[in-house]
């Protein structure tokens, strides 16, 4: 069985609210390389920080993540 990656939509809803990386790092309490190693893929974050990065950008943490090769 190949092995699966979380893939993300993490830079593009970032985009879409207008936030720098450091500006969507503070409030869930991790630092902008956190936050650029969650969207290069050299990160996975927890559930708990996928769940608070959800909640920051007004996604559902289906919309930001998911397992590569099911992207749609």
């Amino acid at each position: 069985m190949a092995t699966q990656t979380l893939g993300n939509r993490l830079k593009v809803a970032r985009a879409e609210r207008g936030l720098s990386q450091e500006q969507l790092a503070g409030p869930v309490r991790v630092t902008r390389q956190t936050i650029s190693a969650i969207e290069t893929g050299r990160y996975c974050p927890s559930a708990l920080l996928a769940f608070l990065l959800a909640k920051q950008l007004e996604k559902g943490v289906d919309e930001l993540f998911f397992l590569n090769g099911e992207a749609t």
